[in-house]
């Protein structure tokens, strides 16, 4: 495992997979790599690219891949997939939609399930940013499975988002009153060539009008990905974005906050783990559950008791 961390800060693609590979799988030695790669990360730029399935934000990716690498940055790419509820797999396709990136050493491309995550984004996904992250990447593109309200979890994990929408994506309103209104940073109205484009386009405008003065006021832009139109707009609106970021001191604030929030979670990760083995080892479950169903006992009672038996009470 030391050889492969060492392997992954030398450039080493397969090892950086591998990483990968065994983050998802869970590997007892997780925390140990985790721990060895951290180090080394925080320099990488994560844009997140979110919106309703059939937004097009595949195509979009592929497109702004072209213009990322046209100015010499090296981009990892994390395409998460939804993960099937009975089989526990998952599609995978934005790596076949990317094939033509396949060869360019400069473009690390990964597809993750959702394992079952209704944010849109996995633990593992995170963990894996840090692995690209540490990989050397400039920018690390997260694009999401777009699930709708619960979507605004790519927040906790970008520096900038954007929200993909679509003139033929039924009431734009509606869609951008699910939450996602807070979270953008930046708007891309794709298919732009649809009829309804430019309704969508005054909508967002007239919400983002309705809204408290802020430092950053999300720009719209208008996009046909399929036929590479407004790449460059939407490319210079980040590297705009970025730069607010960084002079405003908004990345620190956000980065901070981001660490305050992954270590609640890691602190709650690892006692509900360290409960649940105490649990296992030394009382009967079933038997609890059996109670409950046949309300010889309620879940509450049942959950204190569980707790007591281990001396967590």
């Amino acid at each position: 495992m030391d050889q492969l961390v060492k392997e992954l800060l030398q450039g080493n693609r397969r090892a950086a997979a591998r990483l990968i590979s065994n983050i998802e799988n869970d590997v007892p030695e997780k925390r140990a790599l985790l721990q060895e790669v951290f180090p080394h990360t925080g320099n990488a730029y994560v844009i997140g690219i979110t919106g309703a399935p059939g937004s097009g934000k595949s195509s979009l990716v592929d497109c702004l891949l072209k213009k990322i690498r046209r100015d010499g940055l090296t981009v990892g790419i994390i395409a998460v997939d939804p993960t099937s509820p009975f089989s526990g797999g998952a599609i995978l396709g934005d790596r076949i939609r990317m094939q033509d990136h396949a060869l360019d050493e400069g473009i690390f491309i990964r597809s993750m399930g959702t394992r079952g995550s209704l944010g849109g984004l996995s633990r593992s996904t995170r963990e894996a940013i840090q692995v690209l992250d540490a990989f050397g990447k400039d920018i690390i593109l997260v694009e999401t499975v777009g699930v709708g309200q619960s979507e605004v979890d790519i927040v906790k994990t970008a520096d900038t988002t954007v929200v993909v929408l679509t003139p033929a994506g039924g009431d734009s309103v509606q869609t951008l009153k699910a939450g996602i209104m807070e979270i953008a940073d930046i708007f891309v109205v794709n298919k732009a060539d649809l009829s309804g484009a430019e309704r969508t386009i005054t909508e967002i405008n007239i919400m983002l009008d309705m809204k408290n003065e802020t430092q950053w006021r999300p720009p719209v832009v208008r996009t046909i990905s399929v036929q590479n139109e407004g790449m460059d707009e939407l490319w210079q609106e980040l590297r705009n974005h970025k730069h607010f970021m960084k002079e405003s001191e908004k990345l620190l604030e956000v980065r901070k906050e981001r660490v305050r929030r992954e270590l609640t979670e890691q602190v709650e990760y690892l006692v509900k783990n360290k409960i649940w083995e105490q649990v296992r080892e030394g009382i009967e479950i079933e038997t609890l559950v059996d109670r409950i169903v046949h309300r010889r006992l309620d879940p509450y009672s049942a959950a204190a008791e569980l707790l007591e038996e281990i001396d967590f009470l």
